[in-house]
Order: structure tokens, then sequence, then C-alpha cells
């Protein structure tokens, strides 16, 4: 049984619903991320988790138990606020020892919990720094102390590393796995960075507008987005909308105006149901008319844009089904206008509704 459960809960501000009838299961020790755009309501069900937003309808289970209208103070949930949310006055000691002061924890008791958590967070030595003394990576480190301290049935995090530089980021998130591994706890975890989420996460919920398009492990969202929604926001640029199909065992037949093209069935890649193709830009095997011969999942056309990317080129192809982004290392580019040739592997085709 799941340890986290959201039934058919709506959310509405006014007549706005931002979710409407909306499930998720989260087990025990999972670490899930809820993932999309700005408005698609991940923070929302987020706050709607924490308590400080009440739905209008359903039911949010915790272990068994109705937490659909306990007050947030009485949720022993962690939250780690985008903003850090640190108090300027006090230590970092007493920012952390502040939650189980309200719960009335003194003396030793409180003295080992807060150092022993500040070692978990590798912040040990830094007890009397104030946060103005801090670095980003360490007042999000004193945050998450925070939360963690008073050994919280639930943590949650609402974008937590948006306010730290790239580099600082890539550490965090390894931090923020590790500690959650370490402690085993059930998280959930809100943030728009696709990369971010993919790396730390169990499961990844993919969300649009009030709803979950796809929830899976990161690595089958990755390479099998179920929606063209998904598939576009995961990095997936091109499409073909394909007129004919026709399934054969483990290969499915398409057909698009002249053009025939196959895709693969198997294990991992969910029902294939759709009649749109998605394919990202690096799948795509890009070579001149005499290196890539005519036939199935080929595509004839002219370099209509190149692009420097560094350690690649980008190129725009328009072919007789419309432009397609192509990703290609190489010393010498293609000129704008040479006739090339796009092979899209069956294996690296998916189908999207």
């Amino acid at each position: 049984m799941a340890l986290l459960s959201l039934e058919n809960v709506s959310v509405a501000y006014g007549q706005q619903y931002i979710l409407k009838d909306f499930n998720l299961q989260v087990e025990k020790g999972n670490l899930i991320s809820l993932l999309g755009p700005s408005g698609c309501g991940k923070t929302t069900t987020l706050r709607l988790i924490a308590g400080f937003l009440e739905a209008k309808d359903g039911k949010f289970s915790l272990n068994g138990k109705d937490y659909t209208r306990v007050p947030v103070n009485k949720r022993n949930f962690g939250f780690v606020f985008q903003s850090y949310a640190l108090f300027p006055h006090l230590n970092v000691f007493d920012n952390v020892a502040f939650g189980l002061r309200l719960r009335k924890v003194s003396g030793a008791e409180l003295e080992r919990r807060v150092t022993r958590i500040l070692e978990t967070v590798s912040l040990s030595g830094f007890e009397k720094r104030l946060p103005k003394e801090l670095s980003g990576g360490q007042r999000q480190r004193v945050a998450i102390a925070r939360a963690l301290v008073i050994e919280p049935d639930l943590l949650l995090f609402d974008e937590p590393l948006s306010n730290l530089d790239a580099n600082l980021r890539v550490n965090m998130r390894v931090e923020i796995r590790r500690i959650q591994q370490e402690l085993g706890i059930t998280t959930v975890y809100v943030s728009h960075d696709q990369e971010e989420c993919f790396s730390i996460s169990d499961q990844v919920a993919i969300m649009n507008k009030g709803i979950i398009e796809q929830l899976d492990k990161p690595s089958v969202a990755y390479k099998y987005p179920k929606t063209e929604f998904v598939a576009r926001f995961i990095g997936f640029t091109n499409f073909i909308s394909f007129d004919e199909r026709h399934d054969h065992g483990e290969q499915i037949t398409l057909r698009a105006k002249d053009f025939t093209f196959l895709a693969a069935k198997g294990p991992g890649r969910g029902e294939q149901s759709g009649m749109k193709g998605a394919i990202r830009p690096d799948d795509v095997v890009l070579g001149s008319v005499s290196e890539i011969e005519e036939g199935a999942n080929r595509l004839t056309g002219r370099v209509k844009v190149s692009t420097f990317l560094g350690r690649s080129y980008q190129y725009v192809v328009e072919t007789g089904l419309g432009d397609f982004t192509v990703n290609k290392e190489m010393e010498h580019p293609y000129a704008s206008g040479q006739e090339v040739r796009l092979l899209m592997p069956m294996e690296k085709l998916v189908l999207v509704e």
C-alpha cells in the first residue's frame, strides 16, 4: 500500500480549478518529483500535501490515516522552501533547532539531534555562523537540516535549487539524493528542471494543466514518453503524423504520404498506441546521400540552417515531411542548401498520443 495517497482531489481558486479529480500514490521511502511548466499544478499539489491549501473535494491519506482536514501545524512534515526561509538573526544551530523547540524538545536530546543532523548535511563546525556568513549551498543545507531534524513523516521540497548557480545545483542535488537515501525518508520534490528531477528521483510525475500525463521511472519517461506534451517537454523536437498503421508482432509499419517507417514494440515501451512519431535530434542519423541509402525510415532533404553548438553542429533539414532538427558531431559542417539524408532508427522512433 502507498504511504501517501491523493484520491480524486480538486483544488480551485474561486471558480478556476487548478487540480480536478487528481490522483497520486507515493510508496514509502521513495522520492517522487512533480515536474512540469509553470502553471501545471505541481506547487499547488505540494502545498495541498503540506496543508497550506485545502482540497475542495477528494481525500489525502498518509500511512492509512485521513489527513484531508488535518491542520498544517498537526502534520509532522518537513518543508524546504525555494527561498531557504532562514531566520537571519539566528545562527545555524538555532535555525535548525527551531522546530524542536516548538515541539518542547530541549536539553541533551535537542543537542544530540541537531548535532547529528548537521553531520548528515556536512555542516559540522558551522553551528555559530549566521545565515549571511554562509554560501547559497550552505544555507540550503541548513534549510534541509531544519526540515529533517524533526524526524518528519514526509519531506517536501519546493524548487529548492532554483536560487543556486549551475555548478552548485549539480552538487546540491547529489547531496539531496544522498541524504534522502541515507535516511530512507519519503519525499515529494517539485521542480521545472527535468535534468534535476531525472537525476534524483525514483519516479517522475510529468504534469500538464492539473493532470499527470505520465508517471514513470525517470529512465522510462526519458526514453518512452506516452504523449506529445511529455515528448516535447523532455526534448523531443521531431514529430511525424502518420496516415496508416499496421502492427505485426514486435514491429509496427507506418505510412506518412509516400514514406514508410518502422517502429519497434517491446518491454518498457508501453502500448505504443499513438499515430504520431517522435524522435530526438541526437537520435537521427545524418549523412550525405552517398552514405545513407534510400529505404524505410529515411528522408532526403536539404540543409536549411546550420548552428555550431560546441561539441556538435545542429541542423534544420527541410524534407518532404517538414523540417527536422538533427545534431551531429563533425569537423567540417554541411553547407546550407546541401542535399543530405536522414535515417530514423526504428528503435529510437517512439509513438505518442
